[in-house]
């Protein structure tokens, strides 16, 4: 789901849970996942980062809004990192720094300890709580060793995010995995949270959902048949139904059309 249609599932509960957690204890987490499931909307929301995204990448005036949008109830901050491919180590420290530096200034002008006129202080209290590493598998050792080295030196609390697999994979790096303390699945949506989510999805498309018609259940089937609780295919499926309902003038949705949607989509699931 897009963050302005974000719907917050019990997988995204659970997943702000764990990273209260790894917060609370200055751990390391591993969370693990399909691909399209919804890890990284769960994380840029649980970072507030569909509203600190432009503040910290587009750096100009900072109002007290705009600042109170970055900074939580406490005086820390969480960061979402999204490695490029291919990421050095090198990209990896310049990037931690610059943006930590940034998240500091905001917090600190938000509490006021910046003077508007003279600026920043010489030091700036860094106030980055949790480190949040999206697709981590494309990191090299050397990329591990380096957030290895920052979560020693500054205490700050790191979760690392990827596909299945990577427990395995992070088991071959004997001085980062000895250090995690945490790991958290994330898991497709339930039968009652799909249902959950599809209501929206009827609704959107100007149609009430009716799990007890015969004919909207066999839809449902046939999403749930289809998607097998996936967010990402679940989106892909409902914008070529959209159109489908428009171009044919449909006030029902059936599993033909949940069906004729699907026969235009590439779908793969692990």
């Amino acid at each position: 789901m897009t963050a302005q249609g974000f719907i917050a599932t019990k997988e995204h509960r659970r997943f702000v849970e764990f990273a209260d957690a790894v917060c609370r204890q200055h751990g390391i987490g591993i969370c693990f996942g399909q691909a399209g499931i919804g890890k990284t909307l769960s994380a840029r929301r649980c970072a507030n980062w569909h509203k600190a995204e432009n503040l910290l990448e587009q750096w100009g005036p900072r109002d007290r809004f705009r600042l109170s949008d970055l900074c939580r109830t406490g005086p820390g901050t969480q960061r979402l990192l999204h490695p490029a491919v291919p990421t050095s180590p090198q990209q990896i420290h310049a990037e931690l720094g610059h943006i930590s530096t940034r998240v500091s200034i905001c917090v600190d002008q938000h509490l006021e300890k910046i003077d508007k006129k003279t600026g920043p202080p010489g030091s700036i209290g860094m106030h980055v709580e949790l480190l949040i590493i999206d697709e981590s598998g494309r990191l090299s050792a050397t990329a591990l060793e380096l957030l290895r080295d920052r979560y020693n030196r500054d205490n700050i609390a790191l979760i690392l995010i990827g596909m299945p697999g990577i427990k395995k994979w992070f088991g071959r790096y004997a001085q980062l995995y000895s250090r995690v303390g945490f790991a958290h699945e994330y898991r497709p949506l339930a039968q009652e949270e799909l249902n959950f989510v599809l209501e929206r999805r009827w609704h959107k498309l100007g149609q009430t959902l009716d799990p007890e018609d015969f004919t909207e259940a066999q839809a449902i089937a046939a999403v749930a048949r289809i998607t097998r609780g996936n967010f990402r295919l679940i989106d892909r499926l409902f914008t070529q139904v959209e159109r489908a309902t428009k171009i044919n003038e449909l006030s029902t949705i059936t599993d033909d059309v949940i069906e004729a949607a699907r026969s235009t989509l590439v779908i793969g699931i692990s």
